[in-house]
C-alpha cells in the first residue's frame, strides 16, 4: 500500500462489539517457573537462496539471499536495530552447498540452477569480501550471530582469521534422519561434530570468545538424535537444534483453516516434548533451539505467511515452544520468500514483525504455567516481564465470532484456599492489542491499539506504546486478535 492510515477503520471497533463475549478466568502459577528461555529467544534467519529459487509457480526470494541482499537500506538496518539486539542465524537449505573462498579455493561462482545439484542448484561461494561486508553490517546493527557451516564439504579455518564475533556455529542443515536433499548417518555426524568442536577450541584461544557448537539443525527423529548424541558424548554439542514446519506445503489450500484450528496447532507439541526429553537425557549446555521455522514449507504460503493471520500460528508456536524449555526460536526468515518478516522488495515489516518485536521487548526468560477454562480458541502464555517487576502474558483469540473478557487469578492465593482468589491490581495494566487493519485477517497491515503500524518517513519503526487500562476491569480480547498484557503489581515469587 502506498498510503498511510492515521487510525484503524471504525469497522474494527464494530467487530469487537458485535461478537459474542465469553467470561474466562485465567490462573497464573507464579510460585515457580516451568521453563527458561534464552534472553534472546526471538531469532530470525538469513538464507542463501538466489532469486532463481521458485516454488508453486512463483519466485518470491528476489534479492533477499545472503549473497545478494543490499545491506545499505535504512529500513533493513532500522528493523534489526529495533530489537537491540536481534539474534540472526545465517544458513538454510543451500548452506551445505556453499564453499568459502579461502586458501586453495580459487574460483568463487554464484549459485546456478542445475538439475543434479543439491536442491536443484550448483555450488555457490562466499567470498571474503562479502564475508567482511556482512560482518560490518552485523556489527553495526548489533546482531547476535549464529553461522551455519557446510557439513558436506571438508573443513577450513578461514572464518576465524579476522576475529569476527560469532556467537555460535550450527553444523549442517537438515541432514538428520531421512534428510532434506541430503542426509548423514547419525554416527558419522556424531564423529564429525567432535572434530568441529576440537577445531573451534583450537582456533579460539580464549574460552569467553569461543563460539558454541550447535546441531544437527534438522527435523527431529528420536532414534537419529539419540544415536548422534550417544556418539558425540556430553560437552561436545552445546545446543540441540531442530526445525519446525508443521503447516506443511505452502500451496495447501487449507492453510488458513490450519492456522485457526487449535487442535491442529497443538499437534506439534509432541515434537517439542520429544526434543525436550532428549535434552533432559544428554543435557547439552544451551538446551534445545528451534533453529528454523517458517510454518509452511518451500517459501511459505503466499496467501497466509505475510498476513496478520500468520501471527496466530507464529506467536502460538513461540508460546508453546517456550513452555517446553526451547531456548531460542528462529523464524524463517527475516527477509525472503513469502514468510519473511520484512517485504523482500520494500523492506516494509509484515504483521509478524511487530508481534515478534513485542515478544522480544515484553516477555522475559522465565516461563510460568497458566490454567484456564476449556475454550480452546483462547491461547494464553505467561512469562515474567522482561523489565521487572511483574508478569507479561500473550492472549491469542482464534475465534471469528467470540471475544473474551478475562479475569486473572493468582495460584499462590488459590493454593492457600482463600475463597476470593481473583487478582485485582492497583496499578494500570499495560496492554498491546494487535488487530488486522480492516478486520480481515488476510490484511498485511497490523494495528496496535487501533494505530496502524507503518514505518515513519525516516524508515524507522513506529512507536509501540501500551494502552494503560484500569486494573479493576476485565482484560478484553476481541475476536481474531492478539494481545500482550503486562501487569506490574502481580506477585509471582518466580519473578523476583
Amino acid at each position: 500500500m502506498n498510503f498511510k492510515f492515521a487510525f484503524c477503520p471504525i469497522i474494527l471497533l464494530l467487530s469487537a462489539s458485535l461478537s459474542f463475549a465469553q467470561n474466562v478466568n485465567v490462573v497464573i502459577h507464579g510460585v515457580a517457573s516451568i521453563a527458561k528461555t534464552d534472553d534472546n529467544f526471538v531469532c530470525v534467519t538469513l538464507d542463501w537462496w538466489p532469486a532463481e529459487k521458485c516454488d508453486y509457480n512463483q519466485c518470491p526470494w528476489g534479492k533477499a539471499g545472503i549473497l545478494n541482499l543490499d545491506l545499505r537500506y535504512g529500513a533493513l538496518i532500522n528493523a534489526i536495530k529495533a530489537f537491540n539486539p536481534l539474534r540472526i542465524k545465517v544458513g538454510g537449505s543451500l548452506q551445505d552447498n556453499v564453499v568459502y573462498k579461502v586458501g586453495e579455493v580459487s574460483s568463487c561462482p554464484n549459485f546456478m540452477k542445475r538439475e543434479d545439484g543439491l536442491f536443484g542448484f550448483s555450488q555457490g561461494c562466499l567470498s571474503m569480501e562479502r564475508w567482511d561486508r556482512l560482518n560490518r553490517f552485523f556489527n553495526h546493527t548489533g546482531v547476535k550471530l549464529t553461522f551455519g557451516l557446510n557439513a558436506l564439504f571438508g573443513r577450513n579455518e578461514s572464518q576465524t582469521e579476522k576475529g569476527y564475533k560469532v556467537d555460535s556455529y550450527e553444523f549442517g542443515n537438515q541432514l538428520s534422519g531421512s534428510g532434506m536433499g541430503a542426509k548423514v548417518d547419525a554416527k558419522q555426524y556424531g564423529k564429525d561434530v567432535i572434530v568441529l568442536k576440537n577445531l573451534v577450541k583450537e582456533l579460539y584461544a580464549h574460552p569467553e570468545t569461543e563460539p558454541k557448537v550447535l546441531g544437527p539443525g534438522g527435523f527431529y527423529e528420536e532414534k537419529w538424535f539419540n544415536t548422534f548424541l550417544e556418539v558425540s558424548g556430553q560437552g561436545v554439542v552445546d545446543g540441540l537444534t531442530h526445525h519446525i514446519y508443521n503447516l506443511g506445503p505452502g500451496d495447501d489450500p487449507n492453510m488458513m483453516n490450519k492456522v485457526l484450528d487449535p487442535s491442529y496447532l497443538s499437534q506439534v507439541s509432541q515434537t517439542y516434548k520429544g526434543v525436550s526429553d532428549v535434552v533432559n537425557k544428554f543435557r547439552p549446555q544451551l538446551g534445545a533451539w528451534v533453529s528454523e521455522s517458517g510454518g509452511a514449507l518451500k517459501g511459505g504460503s503466499k496467501d497466509v505467511s505475510r498476513t496478520f493471520a500468520d501471527g496466530f500460528w507464529y506467536l502460538d508456536q513461540m508460546g508453546m515452544a517456550s513452555t517446553y524449555d526451547q531456548k531460542v526460536f528462529c523464524r524463517q526468515a527475516l527477509i525472503g520468500g513469502n514468510y519473511g518478516l520484512l517485504n523482500a522488495t520494500t523492506f516494509v515489516p509484515n504483521p509478524d514483525y511487530y508481534g515478534a518485536l513485542l515478544w522480544h521487548r515484553l516477555m522475559g526468560s522465565t516461563v510460568l504455567a497458566v490454567t484456564k477454562e476449556s475454550d480452546p480458541n483462547l491461547r494464553v502464555y505467561a512469562h515474567c516481564a522482561k523489565k521487572k517487576p511483574g508478569v507479561s502474558l500473550i492472549f491469542i483469540n482464534l475465534s471469528k465470532d467470540r471475544s473474551f473478557n478475562i479475569t486473572l487469578s493468582n495460584a499462590k492465593l488459590v493454593d492457600a484456599g482463600k475463597p476470593n482468589y481473583e487478582f485485582v491490581g492497583k496499578q494500570n495494566r499495560e496492554e498491546y492489542h494487535l488487530r488486522a487493519l480492516t478486520g480481515d485477517i488476510k490484511d498485511d497491515i497490523v494495528c496496535l491499539n487501533d494505530v496502524p503500524m507503518v514505518q515513519t518517513d525516516s524508515e524507522d519503526i513506529p512507536a509501540m506504546d501500551p494502552k494503560l487500562v484500569d486494573a479493576s476491569t476485565p482484560i478484553s480480547i476481541a475476536a481474531q486478535s492478539i494481545a500482550y498484557v503486562t501487569i506490574r503489581d502481580f506477585e509471582a515469587p518466580a519473578c523476583v
